[in-house]
């Protein structure tokens, strides 16, 4: 059965949010601890081909806060690196579907989450 996976840590409760949503709107979901299973630096170059390295920082984090004030002018590589480094820099949750990453965070309207986490039937 296909399943929408997701990457975060248990606590947070954006993710807590997320997997309620994908409970209540009947979608298969695989939850992934960052802090337990670490995403290797190609899965977060796909993510990053995907998404970009902005939308992907958890600039809310401490350990975002922590980096110094070149971060702001750091390449693509240099942010997957930074990321592979240190899952805590990822915004979470991270929803990847078919293999490629759909959204981060989870402040979309339903809508845009309706047409990016659902499968539909071929």
């Amino acid at each position: 059965m296909k399943s929408i996976l997701v990457y975060g840590i248990p606590n947070c409760g954006t993710c807590k949010k997320a997997m309620q949503w994908l409970k209540d709107n009947d979608i298969n979901y695989e939850f992934i601890n960052t802090k337990e299973n670490a995403p290797s630096k190609e899965m977060i170059a796909d993510w990053v081909k995907s998404l970009g390295t902005k939308s992907m920082r958890n600039t809310s984090g401490m350990s975002y806060r922590a980096l110094g004030e070149e971060k702001k002018t750091w390449s693509d590589e240099q942010w997957i690196d930074a990321f592979s480094g240190d899952a805590m820099l990822l915004k979470r949750p991270l929803f990847v579907k078919d293999g490629e990453a759909v959204l981060v965070g989870f402040r979309a309207n339903d809508t845009v989450k309706r047409e990016k986490l659902s499968w539909t039937s071929t």
